[in-house]
């Protein structure tokens, strides 16, 4: 418990540049206070004792903002930043050096019994107000945009924004943890293909009546070279849209 609790102060220190010193740390912020006052009701939980570690959450909620079931499973050097309305649910898992913003819910689907909340590996980012909900993984150096609500597993080194949530992989590209600016613009991105696509039907269509002109007039229309088809394209906004080449709409 006390190689956990270190872990959380230097993770703050190395993420925070606000985070002046290990007394600011331990009087100022809430989200540390609330890992710290679950640490020890998930120890009573394990042991057996589910009311005592129930109040003890819910005493954390009521002073920090942060609210933690008792049975979740929280890794090292995890940073809650700022803390505001976050809730991590009882069967929700969080890997080592997790952080989260103010907002985020780890939460569940419907009321069965069992594993319902989801599994964060090590190193993953889940921005401001961004819901992971339901049995799921979500696989390490991930990160999920502000305001994104992921309701499938998430391979690792991904980047997952929108509602619902869609990937965007990068595998193999280190980058900063805060960044949140460096998040890409997807819907953007099929908007513009969409419009390309546009621009080329019509092209087609405009050739179609030209050459349609061409035969009621007794000519023999101009041969033309289309151009290769879209079918990447067509791909990248399905896969958008979370549907698969095939899949019935």
């Amino acid at each position: 418990m006390l190689q956990a609790i270190r872990a959380d102060l230097a993770i703050i220190k190395e993420r925070d540049p606000a985070a002046r010193g290990t007394l600011e740390i331990l009087l100022c912020y809430p989200g540390f206070h609330a890992l710290l006052l679950h640490r020890f009701s998930h120890r009573l939980w394990r042991a057996g004792m589910p009311l005592l570690p129930r109040m003890l959450s819910q005493l954390g909620r009521l002073f920090t903002g942060v609210e933690i079931h008792p049975g979740a499973s929280i890794g090292q050097g995890v940073f809650i930043d700022h803390g505001m309305g976050v809730v991590i649910g009882e069967t929700a898992v969080v890997g080592d050096k997790c952080l989260l913003y103010q907002g985020v819910t780890l939460g569940g689907t419907g009321k069965q019994h069992g594993k319902r909340h989801p599994s964060l590996a090590e190193n993953v980012v889940v921005g401001a107000g961004a819901n992971v909900l339901g049995a799921i993984s979500v696989g390490a150096n991930t990160r999920i945009g502000a305001g994104s609500v992921v309701l499938r597993s998430v391979g690792p080194d991904s980047t997952v924004v929108g509602v619902p949530g869609r990937v965007v992989h990068q595998s193999g590209v280190r980058v900063d943890p805060l960044a949140h600016s460096a998040l890409p613009d997807t819907e953007a991105q099929v908007i513009r293909k969409l419009m390309q696509r546009i621009d080329a039907l019509e092209g087609q269509v405009a050739r179609l009546q030209s050459d349609l002109g061409q035969l009621a007039a007794g000519r023999q229309p101009d041969q033309r070279y289309d151009g290769e088809a879209q079918n990447l394209q067509d791909r990248e906004i399905l896969e958008f849209l979370g549907e698969q080449p095939g899949d019935n709409f």
